[in-house]
């Protein structure tokens, strides 16, 4: 059963790793996955829990006859909720910052983004939307800042193939910027809430290679556009429904969120409660912001064109589906043990952080890369004592380098193909851009920065 579990979970890794060939939504075959896999594991629930945790089920036992009942009831209330209390702390982030963003789009909050990229100098249109790109990504998530900027971008540019390449720049900064922060990327927030990482040390050590994973790409994509581009210079509708908010309110509540989103890893440091209940209190102070101002306004009649498109807002909750089952389908693996022997296997025969961090780069180019982090996380957890000696034996402890730099690989070596981020897949959809246009122009160089901000880190570890 074990092996059937692990057969499970790497027909569903091939198939999201294919998808723009076979068209099987991603985020299906990990619901799939997750699901599927826990019902065969509590099926033969007696085998897997005797193995692993027989001296917590005699104590759950206390004395009762161990029935087919007994055990699933213990798998149910002792292992099954653990992992999905897991996974609801990331969707429950997830769902209250897109929730943020949402609320501060409606109102039109991101319209000064509009005046501050304008320029008709194609280089300073490219740095100054990527350079955009990688500050709101590191402090959003990379998705929802990925459509935010593919949507400014498409209604400045009109040529295709200068769309291309900033929508190439945009992806890229994304990544990397969302890289930078544990609260940028699902990934850094998985390690924070794993205590693998702490939010500062974490930035700390990650801002050089991330800088140069963004803008060595960037810098050669410039040189690819003309001395001038064309621009549309038409009004962009305003975007809410039914708010009308002046310009101070519209910046209250732009501190307010983004701000609120800055105090986050305060609030977590402070309370030592998760940080999806600091994101949490930062909507709701929000949304009361948002009520008071839109107080006259709430039965106003007016429906006006929203600017993000609908298929771009379902990629979103697409994204939220796709991280549960792919934590769901990772723990029950874990469950069988099957990933301790891998792991072991590891500490033996590669013995190496680096090397372990570019296979990670290597497998989440055509793997997403949040499905590729979460299964070399899964090797270990943080504080493991593994022998050796050297910089592996020190890599998992908290704030080890194997976590970080398993996060910047799987994150930026996204990057040098579309399909391994949904920002890069966000971006084929809106522009229908070939997949192969992307890797020759776009990802060769994302390969170069990757590999250069990881020379980097291999630097910084000595």
């Amino acid at each position: 059963m074990t092996l059937i579990i692990v057969a499970i979970l790497l027909l569903s890794y091939v198939l999201i790793a294919t998808e723009q060939l076979t068209n099987v939504n991603k985020a299906a075959v990990a619901i799939f996955a997750g699901t599927v896999g826990w019902v065969l594991y509590i099926c033969y629930g007696t085998d897997f829990v005797m193995r692993e945790h027989q001296g917590d089920y005699v104590d759950f036992l206390n004395g009762a006859v161990a029935t087919s009942t007994q055990v699933k009831l213990y798998i149910a209330q002792n292992i099954f909720l653990k992992y999905v209390g897991r996974a609801a702390e990331i969707v429950l982030f997830l769902i209250a910052t897109m929730t943020i963003v949402e609320i501060l789009h409606n109102n039109g909050c991101f319209d000064f983004l509009m005046p501050m990229v304008r320029t008709r100098k194609s280089r300073r249109l490219l740095w100054s939307m990527s350079a955009l790109t990688f500050l709101i990504s590191a402090n959003l998530d990379n998705l929802t800042t990925t459509t935010l900027m593919l949507v400014v971008m498409h209604s400045l540019i009109e040529n295709r193939r200068d769309r291309f390449i900033h929508g190439g720049a945009i992806v890229i900064a994304a990544n990397t910027g969302g890289a930078l922060t544990v609260i940028g990327d699902p990934t850094g927030l998985v390690l924070w809430n794993m205590n693998a990482v702490t939010a500062t040390n974490f930035s700390m050590w990650l801002l050089i290679p991330c800088l140069i994973a963004w803008a060595l790409p960037v810098y050669l994509l410039g040189r690819m556009l003309p001395e001038r581009v064309d621009i549309a210079w038409k009004p962009m509708p305003y975007r809410g429904r039914e708010t009308n908010l002046n310009v101070w309110q519209r910046i209250m509540m732009l501190f307010v969120g983004i701000g609120g989103l800055w105090f986050i890893p305060t609030f977590h440091n402070i309370t030592k409660l998760s940080p999806f209940l600091g994101a949490l209190c930062v909507l709701s102070v929000l949304w009361v912001v948002n009520e008071v101002f839109n107080h006259k306004l709430l039965k106003v009649e007016k429906m006006i064109e929203r600017r993000i498109p609908q298929q771009l807002q379902y990629d979103v909750l697409q994204m939220i589906l796709f991280v549960l089952g792919i934590m769901l389908a990772v723990g029950v693996v874990e469950e069988t043990g099957a990933i301790r022997w891998l792991a072991r296997q590891c500490d033996t025969y590669v013995h190496s952080i680096w090397l372990m961090a570019g296979l990670a780069g290597l497998c989440s180019t055509v793997l997403d890369n949040f499905a590729t982090a979460m299964s070399f996380f899964s090797l270990h957890t943080a504080g493991d004592v593994v022998t050796g000696g050297g910089i592996y034996t020190e890599g998992f402890i908290t704030n080890g380098w194997y976590w970080k730099a398993v996060a910047y690989c799987s994150a930026v070596a996204g990057n040098v193909l579309a399909i391994g981020s949904m920002s890069g897949i966000a971006l084929l959809k809106l522009e229908r851009m070939p997949m192969a246009w992307f890797f020759r122009n776009v990802g060769l160089k994302a390969l170069a920065g990757w590999v250069v901000g990881l020379l980097v880190m291999i630097a910084f570890s000595l």
